[in-house]
Parts: structure tokens; sequence; C-alpha cells
């Protein structure tokens, strides 16, 4: 990937370290991407007490929780969570982006996966890996444009009002 392009293309962001706070906004971004049928296997919204458990695995010392903000509303969130729970994984990360409606399309996904590529090292994660549904082709370019390659077909693992969904497995190596 060239590095100076893609940095020319990203619109400015910051983020930070999400706090307890953050939840219900984090879990109705979420929610808001249930009815696309494209983002997650979820198929009725969770609710901020179902996501705390979730919410505090993460911590800043090991898997992090980013948020972007702007004019006081939440855009985004970018998780790192565990691959796999058994031991021999811990260098591996499985990444999440969630963003609102109004800020896809805007350069935000970009930059929360630069941004996570180049920290992710300094977790002490060698490998990340993303689980995207085979028709979300938006998430599936955006990945490939930063290197990530499909290490994974799972043909119709997932069932979306009736209609069988593929699971692609997208990986790169990031120390």
């Amino acid at each position: 990937m060239n590095t100076q392009l893609s940095q020319q293309s990203v619109p400015q962001y910051s983020h930070r370290l999400a706090i307890a706070d953050d939840l219900p906004a984090i879990v109705a971004i979420y929610n808001n991407t249930i009815p696309s049928r494209q983002v997650t296997a979820d198929i009725e919204p969770v609710t901020v007490a179902s996501r705390l458990d979730w919410f505090n695995e993460h911590s800043a010392d090991k898997r992090h929780i980013w948020v972007v903000e702007a004019n006081g509303q939440m855009l985004g969130w970018l998780s790192y969570s565990n691959f796999h729970a058994r031991v021999a994984y811990a260098h591996t990360a499985e990444i999440s982006i969630y963003l609102t409606q109004c800020a896809r399309r805007k350069g935000l996904g970009a930059y929360f996966l630069a941004e996570a590529i180049a920290f992710a090292p300094t977790l002490n994660i060698h490998t990340l890996v993303g689980l995207i549904f085979g028709h979300n082709e938006p998430s599936l370019k955006l990945f490939e444009r930063f290197g990530f390659e499909r290490w994974a077909n799972m043909p119709r693992v997932a069932i979306l009002d009736g209609v069988e969904r593929d699971l692609v497995i997208v990986g790169k190596r990031v120390a």
C-alpha cells in the first residue's frame, strides 16, 4: 500500500479510548446497523446491559475500543477483540468498525483502519482479522485497500431474513 497516498486520501479525524459513559452511543450505532443485514449477524437490537461484559473485556492495556466524535456526537467506534480465548491466539485480534449513517463514505473507516494497523504492534498484536459478510462489498473493499487478504470463505453460515449468507475472514500480518 502506498502510505503517502493513503494519508492524503484520509480526512483528519482523532479518536480516544471509549469510557463507560460511551456505551449507550456505541450500542446505538451498532443497533442502527442491524436493519441493513450487511454488517452484523444480530437480527434484533442489543441492550446496553447485554453489552456491558463485552465492554469490560476491553482494556487500555490489551484490547481497545476507540471512538470518534464531532460536535458532541459519536460518529463511530472501533474495537480490537480477542480472536479466540485460547492463549496461543493472544497475538491475533479481531477488528470491528461501526459508523453512524452520516459518517459512512467520508473516510472515517479508512482512518480507523489505518490507525488500528499502525497501533496494533504496541498492544503486542501481530495479526489482525476481520469477519465480514460476503455481500458487504464496501467493507471488503476497504480492508483489501489496506492490504488485508481473504483468508477464508465460509459459505452460507448465516441466515438473515431467510437468506443464507457467506462470511469472509480477512487478515493481515501487522508485526
